[in-house]
């Protein structure tokens, strides 16, 4: 049987209209330079206010202005860079560009650290004071407030210096996961059922394999896939274990309780909040998931549930493909209930290519959306033509009009809330897309068929993020005892997570166990937890949508508007949600039940 190959597309080799246009952020490469430079020139002049921060109110402003200014242009360089190494790692031009970024945000970190140093004698009296003679002084109030409550944290001024200096090595880490991944992983190619040979990537992999109603082209390109990742376990694990032994001994010497204590500063929650969270779900979640899995097995009528079988199509015969033209105008009409206002702003993300949705080589693999401030957002994602893509996408557009909302109402130091609220705008589009679709048919096949993409949400959110975040609570865990990290003792605690939660009614074998290898979130803190908190306030305030209508909206718009101004506490309480009890979680644990039992009853 003669065999065919299909080809990815290089980089250069996509159409213009599949990319974002980066001529937004800067016209051209050498722009990009000319910005650098003006960063590097700002430096010299932020210099000249080191030891003078706090002699009056004029110094302060201006110190804060400086430092907002070369913020700014910091974030916008970031950016292009970023996006660039991310639509394709494997050009050399992009990796050397990044390394450049990379030494110059290093020498910012360390040039500025006096500022920081400075503002620890900063008290709330004299920061009053100040704001009485300086009034724009007060919209760096928030920001101000947050380092006069670190002070015990912080180290001697030479010391943090020091600590900023090694910038580049602290993000090698990461830096060396996302490069590896893009540029070094090479997979087998496999076969289908009838001998067609068929190219593996991470992105085709995790976009199209995975979801494959085909039993053979699951298996295969999981076994092409696995294999690859068993040869760089080591590698990996070194890697991840250094991440993990940096951030334990930092959280040792800025003498926080734990390394818990000190990831989750950042996320402005109490630790009662993030252990809520993981143990309400992983416990009570897991019979509903079991329950879809024992459906899903009898539905495909297999003897075993393998890992490779939960993401498989459940309606094998009703599995409707979804073009991104489609998708685009579906998930318009399901946002048409957000208002004019926001509905345009989804509109340029389509129109002014705000999208880059091509599967080339060297991109990266999975989604997600950057926000420069100044600018407007971007969203990366592989396209393939099904609705969980669709799914995807409606999510990064939540992030995109986030930002688009926050970037236009705050300064640049009050735009980002912290990570637990972050994933709440994003899956919240979700949940709009999921209603709107239910509403559009009686049809019990594409009732069923949508039921599914919303438990593929969940799944995504509540289960493998979820689990990601539950490894990690042991891994850390681990790593404070002064347990040894290697790629067995990884494997052994991801294999343990998946086992406990799923029990007996799926086959975790050892490819499974590798499941850590697959996210670049382990490099970003204690972020995977966060998906389920963004996913728990998203499903109380979109059921609320449903029965009280416009002033909810109307709520959440000025939520999205106040950006990282308020504490996640607050803004999900301007929006009717209390995250310091576990209600809302049991709340969406219970309404995920109820999608299992309402598609086990269509079937």
């Amino acid at each position: 049987m003669e065999k065919m190959l299909v080809k990815r597309l290089n980089r250069s080799e996509v159409p213009t209209e599949m990319t974002w246009n980066l001529k937004d952020l800067y016209p051209s490469r050498v722009e990009w330079l000319v910005a650098l430079e003006m960063i590097e020139n700002e430096l010299d002049e932020a210099k000249t206010f080191k030891g003078s921060v706090l002699s009056s109110a004029n110094h302060l402003k201006k110190t804060l202005l400086t430092y907002e200014s070369i913020m700014l242009q910091l974030i916008r360089c970031g950016t292009y860079v970023g996006l660039r190494q991310s639509e394709d790692g494997t050009n050399p031009q992009n990796q050397s560009d990044s390394l450049q970024y990379s030494s110059l945000n290093t020498k910012v970190d360390t040039t500025l650290t006096f500022i920081h140093s400075e503002l620890l004698n900063l008290d709330e009296a004299m920061l009053e004071s100040f704001i009485k003679e300086e009034n724009e002084i007060g919209v760096f109030k928030l920001f101000l407030e947050e380092i006069i409550s670190s002070k015990q944290h912080k180290l001697l001024p030479e010391t943090e210096e020091a600590l900023a200096a090694l910038g580049e090595v602290h993000s090698a880490p990461y830096r060396i996961y996302e490069t590896s991944k893009a540029a070094d992983l090479e997979f087998d190619s496999l076969e289908d059922e009838n001998g067609k040979e068929l190219e593996n990537s991470f992105a085709m992999f995790e976009n199209l394999y995975e979801f494959s109603p085909n039993h053979t082209v699951r298996k295969n390109a999981y076994e092409s896939f696995t294999k690859t990742l068993n040869q760089y376990k080591n590698t990996y694990a070194s890697v991840y274990a250094t991440q993990v032994k940096k951030e334990v001994a930092l959280s040792k010497l800025r003498n926080y309780k734990s390394v818990t204590h000190m990831l989750l500063e950042d996320h402005k929650v109490s630790l009662d909040m993030y252990h809520n969270q993981l143990n309400v779900i992983y416990k009570e979640l897991a019979p509903h998931m079991r329950k879809l899995a024992n459906l899903k097995k009898k539905q495909l009528g297999l003897e075993t549930l393998h890992f490779y079988d939960l993401k498989a199509p459940l309606d094998v015969k009703f599995n409707p493909t979804t073009t991104y033209e489609e998708a685009k105008d579906t998930i318009l009409k399901s946002l048409e209930v957000m208002g004019p206002e926001y509905v345009s702003i989804m509109e340029k993300a389509f129109n002014e290519r705000w999208i880059d949705y091509s599967d080339n080589v060297g991109k990266s693999t999975g989604a997600f959306c950057s926000s420069p401030y100044g600018v407007h957002p971007y969203i990366l994602i592989s396209w393939q033509d099904n609705m969980r893509n669709a799914f995807v996408l409606a999510h990064e557009l939540g992030h995109a009009g986030h930002f688009y909302y926050a970037n236009k109402n705050q300064r640049v130091v009050n735009t980002r809330p912290s990570m637990y609220f972050v994933e709440a705008p994003s899956t919240f589009n979700e949940m709009l897309l999921g209603q709107y679709l239910l509403k559009q048919t009686n049809d019990p096949n594409m009732k069923r068929w949508v039921i599914l993409q919303l438990l593929g949400t969940y799944y995504h959110n509540f289960v493998t993020h979820l689990l990601e975040g539950e490894f990690q609570r042991r891994i850390y865990e681990l790593a404070e005892k002064g347990t040894s990290l290697t790629a067995t003792t990884f494997c052994e605690v991801k294999g343990n997570v998946l086992k406990e939660f799923w029990g007996d009614s799926v086959e975790i074998d050892e490819g499974a166990s590798l499941t850590w290898m697959r996210q670049p979130h382990y490099y970003m803190g204690l972020y995977p937890y966060t998906y389920s908190a963004g996913l728990t306030a998203s499903t109380a305030i979109s059921r609320r949508i449903e029965s009280e209508g416009q002033p909810v909206i109307d709520a959440w718009i000025e939520v999205l508007k106040a950006g990282g101004s308020k504490k996640p506490e607050e803004l999900l309480k301007m929006a009717g949600v209390d995250l310091t009890t576990s209600a809302p979680i049991k709340e969406a644990v219970e309404y995920v039940g109820s999608l299992v039992n309402e598609l086990e009853s269509l079937f």
